[in-house]
Formats: structure tokens, C-alpha cells, sequence
């Protein structure tokens, strides 16, 4: 994997290594947004269940529940990226996640399908300044039919430093 320096005392991957590959991957909504994670990621899909709100978490937390004895963060993803609040309904998810061993919940609107795509159907997503748009979690931006879906790297993002689940990658 290609590395570049983004700053001082931090080396991320480069745009084009970070390029998504050719894979399967489930697809959700937030909002009018659809966006697709790598299905090896997916443990599984629940319907949405109140979680147990964990006291000075940040709003993105919305807390804990039990899943068979594991007792697993929930990430409202809506809250995290920023977008417009939405109301939790018959739609509303919790995608169970496998992310470096650990056990997370991320709640997305709905779950649309999975989608097998290939290296053609797949763009790189475009250059931003971190100032103005933090694009390190997009992996790419696929065109499928009249579709556009933002591909997310979710192991990066939910092992980030600023969600404070896990030892970030970047150590």
C-alpha cells in the first residue's frame, strides 16, 4: 500500500490505495444518500432497539445494547457524518459490525441491498481540504444504474481516534 505524509506526525494511505477494490458490498441510506461498506465488515442487520445511553458520551454514542452477552457501542452514523436528524422508524437499523475484532453498531436509516461491484463502476473519490469536507473515510464513489453511492472505508472510520471505540489504526 501505497503511504503519503498528510502532516507532521501522521502517514495515511494515498488517494489511489485507498481506491476501492472490486467486492460485495451492503448499501444503506442516511438521509437521501446512499452509501455501501464492505459486506465482510456486516456481522449482521437488527431492527433498531434503544440502546442504554452511556452517561458524557458523545451524541454520536447513543449507547450500549446486549447481543447475546456482548454488550456492543451503538453509532448513530445519521449523528456522525453530520447529517439532518432523523427520526428512528420501521426503517431504522442497527448494521452490526465486525471491525478489528470488536463488536459495533452503526444506526442508518435503511438498508437498500448488496451490491457486487466491479473496479469500472468505481471512481475515486474527488479531493477536498480536511477543512472543508473530511473525505478519509470515503473510499471511492460508485455509479450504479442513475445511482450514486459513496463507498465508506467503516473500519477506518469506526476506529478512529475521535470515536474513542478502539486503539485507532494510525498508531
Amino acid at each position: 500500500m501505497e503511504l503519503v505524509q498528510a502532516s507532521s506526525n501522521v502517514i495515511v494511505p494515498s488517494a489511489s490505495a485507498r481506491m476501492a477494490a472490486t467486492g460485495e458490498y451492503l448499501t444503506f441510506r442516511l438521509g437521501t444518500e446512499e452509501y455501501g461498506i464492505d459486506i465482510l465488515k456486516v456481522q449482521e442487520i437488527r431492527s433498531y432497539e434503544q440502546p442504554t445511553r452511556i452517561a458524557n458520551a458523545p451524541d454520536f454514542i447513543k449507547g450500549v445494547v446486549n447481543l447475546r452477552g456482548v454488550i456492543v457501542p451503538i453509532v448513530d452514523l445519521r449523528v456522525k457524518l453530520g447529517c439532518a436528524s432523523a427520526e428512528v422508524n420501521a426503517f431504522t437499523v442497527v448494521i452490526v459490525l465486525n471491525v478489528r475484532n470488536r463488536v459495533v453498531g452503526a444506526v442508518v436509516d435503511s438498508v437498500s441491498d448488496v451490491l457486487e461491484l466491479s473496479r469500472d463502476q468505481i471512481r475515486q473519490a474527488p479531493e477536498m481540504t480536511a477543512a472543508a469536507v473530511n473525505t478519509s473515510y470515503i473510499t471511492g464513489i460508485a455509479t450504479v444504474a442513475e445511482r450514486m453511492l459513496i463507498l465508506m472505508d467503516i473500519e477506518g472510520l469506526m476506529s478512529s481516534a475521535d470515536m474513542g471505540l478502539m486503539e485507532s489504526i494510525t498508531q
